[in-house]
């Protein structure tokens, strides 16, 4: 067993490190900064990094088993991929990449959601004990840290405006308030419940597209299912950092001389400890004995799995088909605006691996082989 610190209180595991010189993006304050030799140090990480690293030697001491984890290439590159919005923005057709990153900004500000999210009494949802682990850090500091950093806290700037800064710097504010708001209409953000009957509703049909036994929490099946969702969303993510920096770092198509693809650079880094904290908990989870109201007990490697598999083919199926068709809307739409826009857009579909059906609906290649 470790001997390194197991448990922290919430306060910190929200610390920062000492002495950071402040980074300034596109004239906006952001959380982390630079130390004495101009590294880039991610927020919340003094304690936050050498906590996961007890939590998971713990765990390896204690269980013996890998942590869970899902190849990233599992999942299909980025769309469009860096060479067709490369050939689009040279085409003069920007408007599918300022959405894009437009898109990614506003979901990633959707992480203030965390601090809502009902956490059951996880003390008596595992058999065994979960003292100076990730899981009972969960509701007392990890949220709230993983919040901070997607949608800021105070007068720190997260990933959100993060994300704007960088399509601002690169493209030049290319976008009022009014535009952003149509932007995301069209992509099918913003329409979040606005009723107690809405709600309730997508309460119920949840509850019954339940895969756990019905004696297992209903809160604890919620909670877990948003953390492999994060995970996933997480893991996947990573390709849509090297899409970033790879159409941001390109000096001659857009503005900035390389300012957004840095930026875009420093978020990635601190999504890393959101992978590190997710798998910890998650394989601690799957590792224990899961406790049923009845008091049946469950395997937790039977009841991840089953959470798992399912948003995994989420993931790969319905999510991506809807990204697929969300930006290929944002395509068309822009591409229409020119003479040659259909020719444009074939031109593209064809460094790539997303292809348009005799309907005019697209699917990966690799989905319909």
């Amino acid at each position: 067993m470790t001997t390194a610190q197991l448990v922290f209180s919430e306060a910190e595991l929200l610390r920062d490190h000492d002495d950071l010189e402040p980074l300034f993006a596109g004239g906006v304050r952001c959380h982390g900064g630079f130390d004495r030799d101009g590294n880039y140090v991610s927020p919340r990480t003094k304690n936050r990094w050498p906590a996961i690293d007890a939590w998971e030697a713990e765990r390896r001491a204690q269980f013996g088993t890998e942590p869970l984890d899902i190849p990233l290439e599992t999942w299909p590159e980025s769309f469009p991929n860096v060479e067709q919005s490369k050939l689009l923005l040279r085409k003069g057709v920007s408007a599918p990449t300022i959405a894009a990153l437009t898109r990614i900004g506003t979901i990633e500000g959707f992480g203030v959601m965390l601090r809502h999210l009902p956490i059951p009494d996880l003390r008596r949802s595992f058999d065994e004990d979960i003292e100076g682990t990730a899981i009972a850090h969960i509701d007392g500091g990890l949220f709230e840290a993983h919040a901070r950093d997607e949608a800021g806290f105070e007068d720190r700037a997260g990933h959100d405006k993060m994300w704007f800064a960088a399509r601002d710097i690169a493209f030049e504010h290319p976008v009022t308030a009014d535009q952003t708001a149509l932007m995301l209409a069209r992509m099918g953000i913003g329409s979040a419940p606005r009723s107690a009957d809405e709600l309730a509703a997508l309460r119920r049909a949840a509850e019954a597209a339940r895969v756990l036994p019905a004696d297992v929490d209903y809160t604890l099946e919620v909670l877990v299912t948003r953390m492999i969702g994060l995970l996933l969303i997480e893991i996947s993510a990573f390709h849509g950092f090297a899409w970033a920096a790879g159409v941001l770092s390109d000096e001659e198509l857009v503005a900035g001389d390389g300012e957004a693809a840095r930026l875009v650079g420093y978020i990635r880094a601190d999504e890393s400890p959101h992978v590190a904290w997710l798998c910890t908990a998650l394989s601690e989870m799957r590792d224990r004995t899961w406790l049923g109201e009845s008091g049946r007990r469950h395997p937790g490697s039977e009841m991840i799995g089953l959470l798992w598999d399912r948003q995994v083919r989420d993931s790969l199926g319905r999510r991506r088909q809807e990204n697929l068709d969300t930006l290929m809307r944002e395509i068309d739409l822009a591409a229409g605006r020119l003479a040659n826009g259909r020719d444009v857009v074939e031109e593209m579909l064809g460094l790539g691996g997303v292809v348009r059906l005799a309907d005019g609906s697209v699917r990966d290649r690799a989905a319909i082989a």
